[in-house]
């Protein structure tokens, strides 16, 4: 029985009522009531974690995360997320954290990964961990890709908590993705972020989520006119292990 996990999902619930979110949730019909899958999520803030949790609340799933080692450290953070039954990844030794998503999932657990392994500073989808790919080939487990936009204007990496109520917050899960026994890894990896970022630029041109005229926006994308660090700006500081997949350009359809 889990103790610690619906108590956390509550306080989210009256910190983003607290916030005044509009808040849209679309595609959560996909996420199923019972056996496992994956949810592969883009990275803007640090709120993302209960987004994507909510999402999976229509079939009253708790989503297991794979998140940084450090935080277990947190003398506040650690407890709830060992009593969350998170998993800890040590970017320097990753096995034991995919061994152990990989037996979730052999429980039928819901488990959520970000890729991206790091919040991305220029709001577009940065080069992928092949981890989820590789997961999905073992196991058989579909994939839910997971597009998030908004959250970023409160609580993200470099920039002050902004509590301004009424912030407009969209999450959007798309159709299940499949990577059959056999999968090219780095392929499929592509194929994912290619995904996530088609998915990520149709939230971003939504009209709820445009800059005021005349508004410095450093949470909005370059690319899209906004002062958000460029994508060679954000990659030239951003730490990104070595094994990580660029997306791959254009636009083509994955398997589904």
């Amino acid at each position: 029985m889990d103790l610690v996990y619906p108590p956390v999902l509550g306080a989210g619930r009256l910190l983003f009522r607290a916030l005044g979110l509009r808040a849209t949730l679309e595609g959560d019909e996909h996420v199923p009531g019972t056996g496992p899958v994956l949810l592969a999520a883009n990275h803007v803030s640090f709120l993302d974690f209960l987004l994507v949790g909510l999402a999976a609340r229509r079939g009253d799933r708790l989503v297991r995360f794979l998140a940084r080692h450090d935080v277990w450290h947190h003398p506040l953070a650690g407890p709830l997320m060992r009593g969350m039954g998170h998993v800890p990844v040590d970017r320097q030794a990753p096995a034991a954290a995919y061994l152990r998503a990989r037996s979730l999932l052999r429980q039928g657990e819901a488990v959520g990964i970000f890729p991206e392994a790091g919040v991305s500073t220029s709001y577009t989808v940065r080069p992928l961990m092949p981890g989820t790919v590789a997961l999905a080939a073992e196991t058989g487990v579909p994939v839910l890709p997971v597009a998030l936009w908004g959250p970023q204007r409160i609580l993200t990496v470099g920039r002050r908590l902004d509590p301004t109520r009424g912030r407009p917050v969209s999450v959007a899960v798309g159709p299940p993705l499949h990577f059959p026994a056999g999968t090219d890894v780095v392929a499929g990896t592509r194929d994912l972020g290619r995904t996530l970022q088609r998915m990520l630029d149709g939230l971003q041109a939504r009209p709820e989520h445009q800059p005021a005229s005349g508004e410095t926006a450093p949470w909005h994308p370059a690319h899209l006119g906004g002062q958000a660090p460029s994508v060679a700006q954000a990659r030239a500081v951003e730490v990104l292990p070595g094994t990580a997949v660029p997306p791959g350009a254009g636009r083509t359809t994955p398997k589904m």
